[in-house]
């Protein structure tokens, strides 16, 4: 995949406004998924939060891709409600501290601030594969992108391995019963939908893919 070697703040900036174009284009298939086992907000919820980091982002400028994050996750954790505010915060915060202030990011020093975004929602969300949440998505994306590493790919192939992988988690959230946040209320009246938080994270990872494998990016 042609693409991009590095990481610098440019590339990681693109990746999040592409992230918030995406979550606005598919608002309205987030919320119908939240209405059905949650309270219907989260597509709403998520683009309050991207329009405001895209405010913040003009506003604060970040020197470093670490930073970057790091301003994106604090700024979905003041503007998000529900759950999805801390969690998605805490997962960019993760990330972003995960790079510090190197101004470039190799494909290794990405796949361990995935993994840091993991073990901080997990940490949070006290969730785990198979609990019908955003970890479903997450977690396999984040193995799927250290295995393409491994197996001698660039940082386009691993992203476009997660964002496969994490797509897959999120379709696999179906015939699951949730045993975490709002929609374990439901107990087996939650089988048979699909978990919007899996569904958001994986159009984050698809977003990362999509910008990582553009020239010049």
């Amino acid at each position: 995949m042609e693409g991009v070697l590095l990481v610098d703040v440019t590339t990681v900036a693109a990746w999040i406004t592409q992230a918030g174009s995406d979550i606005e284009e598919n608002k309205d298939h987030l919320t119908h998924l939240d209405s059905a086992i949650g309270d219907a907000d989260h597509g709403v919820n998520l683009v309050r939060g991207f329009t405001a980091v895209a405010a913040a982002v003009a506003e604060k400028q970040p020197p470093t891709p670490g930073e970057l994050l790091t301003l994106v996750g604090n700024t979905l954790i003041s503007k998000v409600g529900g759950a999805s505010g801390p969690l998605y915060g805490t997962a960019f915060r993760r990330a972003g501290k995960s790079l510090g202030t190197e101004p470039d990011v190799s494909p290794e020093a990405l796949g361990s601030a995935l993994q840091a975004a993991l073990e901080g929602v997990q940490g949070l969300g006290a969730a785990a594969e198979g609990d019908k949440t955003m970890v479903d998505a997450l977690a396999p994306a984040v193995r799927a992108y250290q295995h393409a590493l491994a197996s001698g790919g660039g940082i386009g192939d691993a992203a476009q391995a997660a964002a496969a992988a994490a797509e897959k988690g999120a379709e696999a959230t179906i015939p699951l019963q949730a045993l975490k946040g709002r929609a374990s209320y439901l107990g087996a009246r939650s089988v048979g939908h699909q978990d919007p938080g899996a569904t958001s994270t994986a159009l984050l990872l698809h977003a990362l893919a999509a910008t990582l494998g553009r020239p010049g990016s």
